[in-house]
């Protein structure tokens, strides 16, 4: 142990020389010196954070009533229907885009115009449901919308399928019944 202690302060360059002239004073006035207090005024932080508060929660409010335009502001059966729907839309775009190519464009192009239309259409069908009264029957064309538009994905990816392999669909007539 004692030779561990010793290899260690032999080891180690410890500062053992005199400080500079006049350290004595300097460190003294140092410790007499009174010292400056920073105040940070939580007041101000604290309105500043309830005004950011506040506005978040309008804003959020906002948000949340832009997003009821569609049949989840109705009830929870018509935003599971909505889901369902967004999702299975969401769905065939995804293998429309699969199948887009030179030869394919117009074809899509066409049955995305429609698409479109009837996206306009449902619009027009989510303002309405707001203001008018007949809420029932608005639905039951939203609804009709929704699905008119799986239609369109639907005959148009049969198109698609038909094009990139016409000998798939050839009826022939042994397997008629």
């Amino acid at each position: 142990m004692a030779d561990k202690l010793h290899n260690f302060f032999h080891d180690n360059d410890f500062d053992i020389h005199e400080p500079h002239s006049g350290h004595l004073i300097r460190f003294q006035r140092k410790l007499q010196t009174p010292k400056k207090r920073t105040f940070t005024s939580w007041k101000w932080m604290s309105i500043a954070a309830s005004v950011i508060l506040v506005l978040g929660f309008y804003l959020g409010n906002i948000q949340n009533k832009k997003t009821q335009y569609g049949l989840a502001g109705i009830s929870p059966k018509m935003a599971e229907a909505e889901t369902f729907f967004v999702s299975t839309i969401k769905q065939e775009l995804k293998e429309v885009e699969k199948h887009r190519n030179i030869e394919t464009e117009t074809l899509i192009e066409d049955a995305l115009d429609k698409f479109e239309d009837l996206e306009d259409k449902f619009k027009t069908f989510s303002k309405e449901l707001l203001k008018n009264e007949n809420k029932r029957y608005i639905i039951q064309r939203m609804i009709n919308n929704y699905q008119q538009r799986l239609d369109i994905l639907g005959e148009l990816l049969t198109q698609l399928e038909y094009q990139k392999n016409p000998t798939k669909f050839e009826i022939k007539y042994d397997e008629i019944i």
